[in-house]
């Protein structure tokens, strides 16, 4: 009996090639979004203290306090996120850290879409959904322009390449 390689099993792998083979990196978010993210956790806890402050945070271990300092936790930690997420992108794989770092083959790609608020992209980051030929799905941001034209150019070609497929 004849054995058949696995990738003869299913569709073809899709590929796609960076300009001069090089990865591509870029912050996943814009300098006013996390300018704003960081005003408002600011905001935030100077609201909390001016309560605690002022004498209106109160009661027993489970008060107001404790669920504040959890909201805030969350707050604190999705920020620092935003601030730090960086995307990268090569030639077998699309990776992004966030709370946990988000990563993609390529060449298991089966459907793609940007998404993205026309005008706005100074400030609400350019998202690319993809979906894998298993359903696993995931979204990556994107402010830096070259990483966006990528973006586009690898859901043109993903759309084109499935089409022929």
């Amino acid at each position: 009996m004849k054995e058949t390689p696995v990738e003869a099993l299913g569709p073809a792998p899709f590929r796609f090639e960076l300009p001069q083979g090089q990865p591509l990196q870029g912050p996943a978010f814009s300098t006013a979004f996390k300018l704003i993210a960081t005003l408002l956790l600011a905001v935030t806890a100077g609201w909390f203290v001016q309560l605690w402050l002022a004498g209106k945070v109160s009661g027993g271990p489970v008060s107001i306090f404790s669920w504040f300092l959890a909201a805030l936790a969350v707050m604190v930690s999705t920020w620092w996120s935003v601030v730090r997420s960086v995307t990268r992108m090569d030639g077998r794989e699309l990776q992004q850290t966030w709370l946990w770092n988000k990563k993609m083959e390529l060449r298991e790609l089966a459907y793609g879409k940007l998404i993205r608020v026309p005008g706005l992209d100074w400030l609400i980051a350019p998202r690319l959904y993809l979906r894998t030929l298993e359903g696993k799905f995931a979204v990556f941001y994107a402010a830096d322009p070259r990483m966006i034209a990528q973006f586009e150019r690898l859901v043109a070609e993903l759309k084109a390449f499935r089409r022929l497929a």
